[in-house]
């Protein structure tokens, strides 16, 4: 069941690179992080995140959070699509336009939720400035470089599939394209149609050309998802060790059942309560109650973070910038299959 979300406030902010949009719901409170949220490509802050955050059972989250949603540049919907040889900006440059987002809001610190591009987007912000992040949930990431033998295939399908095509195979795998007829088909109407096509195709081969401190982060990938290898392998990974030249400690992973590339469209009510343990182990909303997963779970997966009180924890970024050695920690994979 979905619900309506308080209005939501839309502003343009200049940043380094450009003018970026981002629609604010809720007013800042500085008791807690802001949710900052960054879309995939091929999607938009309200068709990647909407049925997610309208979600019934995540509005316990929404009450408690301000949510900012950024749009990518000239990705929101309505935007004026650029001229011939326009230069977009890169990846690293986009996360270098966040900042200026925080600054605008006077937000202190975030938690991220990336989608896909919006996912590699985060982390890369989270390098540059870790101390303005207290997690990021980083949703069917491909955290796997590309070989010659990937660029060549990335060539190959550029001459012979349309950007639409492409971008398709990006968000869904071939199964979930078979299973989910009708949402791959609404997508794909709604990029190939877009007034912004050029926009779109300039962030998606933006995303083709990129080539990690510390704070807690829960991976997120479908059963079905295009990237589910990739995603599982990355725990077992030395990104996942904890140390000052990585990005991620006591990562989380739920491996959401019946779930393909759009788990926040497909499937909110897992990727909600798999949200909730996320932010009870960052030391947020001790009294929530859970629904859908057993205790257990959250017994096991909380284990990992302190929570006192309102809020309690470590900063392992700190930790280690003062010298301080941080004990070793497994990574956890929690099968989500309600």
């Amino acid at each position: 069941m979905c619900v309506t979300l308080s209005p939501s406030q839309e502003h343009s902010i200049e940043t380094p690179h450009g003018l970026l949009h981002v629609t604010l719901h809720g007013t800042s409170n500085t008791r807690r992080p802001a949710i900052l949220t960054f879309h995939d490509v091929g999607l938009d802050s309200k068709s990647c995140f909407s049925p997610l955050f309208k979600f019934e059972e995540m509005q316990e989250i929404v009450k408690n959070f301000t949510l900012v949603h950024i749009d990518a540049p000239g990705q929101e919907e309505g935007a004026t699509a650029y001229p011939m040889g326009y230069q977009y900006p890169s990846m690293e440059q986009i996360a270098e336009m966040i900042p200026a987002v925080l600054t605008y809001f006077n937000f202190r610190t975030v938690i991220g939720i990336g989608v896909g591009s919006g996912s590699y987007i985060l982390s890369r912000f989270t390098m540059a400035h870790p101390d303005s992040v207290e997690g990021l949930v980083l949703i069917n990431m491909d955290p796997e470089t590309r070989g010659w033998m990937d660029w060549a295939a990335q060539k190959i399908t550029t001459l012979t599939s349309s950007i639409t095509e492409q971008i398709l195979s990006h968000l869904f795998s071939q199964e979930e394209m078979s299973a989910n007829a009708d949402l791959v088909r609404s997508h794909r109407d709604r990029i190939s149609k877009a007034p912004n096509l050029i926009n779109i195709e300039l962030f998606w081969r933006s995303y083709n050309r990129y080539t990690h401190k510390q704070c807690p982060v829960m991976l997120v990938v479908g059963d079905q998802a295009p990237h589910e290898e990739a995603a599982v392998s990355l725990l077992h990974t030395p990104l996942c060790q904890c140390n000052t030249s990585q990005l991620f400690c006591h990562p989380l992973l739920p491996q959401m059942a019946d779930a393909g590339g759009l788990p926040q469209l497909t499937q909110p009510s897992k990727l909600t309560e798999a949200f909730k343990y996320f932010i009870q182990g960052m030391g947020y909303m001790a009294s929530s109650i859970m629904t859908r997963l057993s205790r257990s779970r959250t017994a096991s997966l909380s284990s990992s973070y302190s929570m006192d009180g309102e809020r309690q924890r470590s900063r392992t970024l700190s930790q280690s910038s003062q010298g301080g050695q941080m004990p070793p920690s497994p990574s956890h994979t929690m099968e989500v299959s309600c």
